[in-house]
Parts: structure tokens; C-alpha cells; sequence
């Protein structure tokens, strides 16, 4: 039985591209011929907006409807509350109702599992699933960890971010003995990146020295520019809005890096089960 690869999207450090990258990645592999549902963890709803839905609050059934179900432990009706993007990606959408949820959390039992028994709901229907997290390594953020099976870092190339990195990666490993020993970070992708200057090279170079021999750093790097910033105004992806740009062409590039990165693992799986 198909069941979808899941992917957080995680960053403490807000301003990393974390909604964008969800966005043009979710369509990108969707472009690609898959099946792919989008969360929104993040009570800012930035992605819910980005795709087009400018007012959660008068939303019926989002993230934090299902999970206080699932901490009442009541039966969950996951699909009533997927939303569904003229460009085939589906959203399971947030609202400010999420950051009131978090306080919940604290004294809910199986505090860390919540999400997951959501996401397990849903694995079934969808190929992949992209889990867009907030700027902080709370509890929500921890859920979505424990739901995942693959940490994937958008870092913004603007600043040197080892310090965040290495207080994230921790946190990740914290997980990992925890509560979620298949969790695995699948890598590192380089956001808003001003390729002209020497600083994001430089910037660049250092994440590969510091992190390469540990995690994967992807090879295409996503460059800045405001038409991709403009995407979130209009409910679009940076394939519809600046078709054929260099940042659209990153995109696809890093969907593409991303599917056989993925499908060499299954191989490399189906080895494994052979011997």
C-alpha cells in the first residue's frame, strides 16, 4: 500500500523561506506528476495565506480543529478540512487558534504524538507530505518532528547561521533518542541567496565545510529575488508567477534533487530487505 514520505520543513530562525520553500516545493512535486498535501503548523498561517486563503480565522476546520480532537480523542475527519489549490496541491490549513493549542499540549498525554496520529490518518492518500513548521522549536514543532520521517532545512544564505544550526540539529538528535528514532534530516537547502556577492559564497562554503561530511547540503541553491516574495500576495506558485525565472528553474531543480534523493534511498531500502 502507497504510503506518503514526510517531510518538516524546520527552522528556529524566522525569515529563512520556510513557507516559500514548502509552497514551491509541494507544487514543484506535484509538477512532477505526485500527490502532495501541504500543513500548515504555524499559528501565523503564513502558508495558508501564501496559497491563496487570506483569512483563516473564518476557516470552519483547520490544524488546530483536528488536533484538539485528537487530544479529546475523539474520531477524527481529517479530509473535511483539507483545502484544495487550483494548482493540485492540497492544504491542511492553520489559524491563530494553533498558539492557544500549544498551552494544551503541555498537559495533553502522548503530548509529542498528536500531529502524527493526524499525519497517520492521511499517509495513505498522498505520496508526499510537507509539514511547514514555525520560526521556534516549541511543541507544535516537536509534533511535527515526531510526525516526519525527514527534516528538510531551508537556510537563508544572508548571514552565517551555524550557531541556529547547530541548536537545531541538537534539538533534531533530542527527537531522534526520544521519540522518533527513524527521523532523519534529508538536508540543507541554501534560501534567498544573493548569488552575485562574495558573502554568499562565502556563507555557502562555510555551511559545506561545517556541515558536509554530516548532512546532506543541496546542490542548487534558491536565489533572492522579489517576484518570489510577490507569490505570496498573489495565492501562487513561482511556476505561475514568474514562469521560466531563475528562481522558478531553482525550484523545479531542487524538487527534482529532492525525488532522487528520495528514490535512491528506497533502493538503497529494498537492498537492504533483499540480503
Amino acid at each position: 500500500m502507497k504510503e506518503a514520505k514526510v517531510f518538516a520543513l524546520c527552522n528556529q530562525k524566522g525569515g529563512t523561506g520556510k513557507s516559500n520553500t514548502t509552497v514551491n516545493l509541494g507544487i514543484g512535486l506535484v509538477n512532477q506528476g505526485r500527490k502532495v498535501l501541504v500543513i500548515d503548523s504555524d499559528p501565523q498561517a503564513d502558508l495558508t495565506i501564501s496559497l491563496g486563503w487570506r483569512d483563516p480565522e473564518q476557516l470552519n476546520r483547520t490544524l488546530a480543529t483536528l488536533m484538539k480532537e485528537a487530544i479529546m480523542d475523539e474520531p477524527l475527519d481529517t479530509r473535511e478540512a483539507i483545502l484544495h489549490h487550483p494548482e493540485g496541491v492540497d492544504l491542511l490549513p492553520a489559524d491563530l487558534e494553533l498558539s492557544a493549542l500549544e498551552m494544551s499540549l503541555v498537559t495533553a498525554m502522548s503530548r509529542e504524538y498528536v500531529l502524527k496520529r493526524i499525519v497517520q490518518d492521511l499517509k495513505k492518500d498522498y505520496d508526499y507530505i510537507l509539514i511547514d513548521t514555525m520560526p521556534s522549536l516549541g511543541m507544535i514543532t516537536i509534533n511535527a518532528l515526531a510526525a516526519a520521517d525527514s527534516v528538510i532545512i531551508p537556510v537563508q544564505a544572508h548571514y552565517l547561521p551555524a550557531k541556529g544550526m547547530t541548536q537545531l540539529i541538537k534539538t533534531i538528535g533530542k527527537v531522534q533518542r526520544q521519540i522518533n528514532p527513524a527521523l532523519a534530516i534529508e538536508g540543507v537547502i541554501l534560501t534567498m541567496a544573493d548569488v552575485r556577492t562574495n558573502m554568499t559564497k562565502t556563507v555557502a562554503e562555510t555551511i559545506r565545510e561545517q556541515y558536509g561530511s554530516v548532512l546532506k547540503i543541496y546542490r542548487n541553491v534558491i536565489p533572492f529575488a522579489i517576484a518570489a516574495a510577490e507569490t505570496s500576495a498573489e495565492g501562487k506558485s513561482i511556476y505561475i508567477h514568474a514562469k521560466g525565472s531563475k528562481v522558478a528553474k531553482a525550484y523545479e531543480a531542487f524538487t527534482k534533487e529532492v525525488l532522487v534523493n528520495v528514490e535512491k534511498q528506497r533502493t538503497q531500502a529494498r537492498s537492504a530487505q533483499c540480503r
